[in-house]
């Protein structure tokens, strides 16, 4: 992860008023244990109106369709900008959900120490990790290692897991029962 794209997505964002969170593989570093990733995942409240200008502001360096951006948004689709130098990709997530609003809610402050720089950016909590972990696992029917693995070092490495926060939002994400099955894993 190139430090400078990571700061000009974040200070776009900033700058538009679009709260914003990192999730996904590079929060889920931060949180539990790293993993090499070939995107950095966002989840931020845009708006379809927003889109062009956040082209706009990330500048000619950076592939950011506008008109992409909006039907993916109207849709409730994730959409990419990608900075053409380093080919360093950020999947952004429309807040479309009272999930992710109540992960935007959570979030806290993270400093990132990367190669070229540090970068300070807001990262879903733990608890709210795991559950978007566990939901894509469902999602892809249950076989990726890779997210199972992600799912199982979260849980290592958080002992103070708010455990009662995770039953309640795992009955409503429908992943209670892979919940149960983490968790007893991680105490074997």
């Amino acid at each position: 992860m190139n430090a400078n794209s990571f700061k000009t997505v974040l200070a776009a964002l900033r700058s538009l008023k679009i709260r914003h969170t990192v999730v996904g593989s590079v929060a889920s570093s931060a949180r539990g244990a790293f993993r090499a990733t070939i995107d950095t995942d966002v989840v931020a409240e845009i708006t379809p109106a927003q889109a062009e200008h956040l082209a706009k502001m990330l500048g000619p360096d950076w592939y950011a369709d506008p008109d992409q951006a909006r039907a993916a948004i109207l849709a409730g689709r994730s959409f990419n900008v990608i900075h053409m130098r380093t080919s360093e990709k950020f999947d952004i997530f429309p807040a479309s959900s009272d999930f992710h609003a109540s992960e935007l809610d959570r979030a806290t402050d993270v400093v990132f120490h990367l190669p070229d720089g540090e970068v300070e950016a807001a990262v879903s909590t733990a608890e709210d990790i795991l559950l978007a972990k566990l939901r894509w696992y469902a999602d892809g029917g249950g076989t990726s290692d890779r997210q199972w693995n992600d799912i199982g070092g979260i849980i290592a490495t958080n002992p103070a897991l708010d455990l009662e926060y995770l039953e309640t939002w795992a009955a409503r994400l429908y992943v209670t029962d892979l919940l149960t099955r983490a968790l007893r894993e991680a105490r074997d």
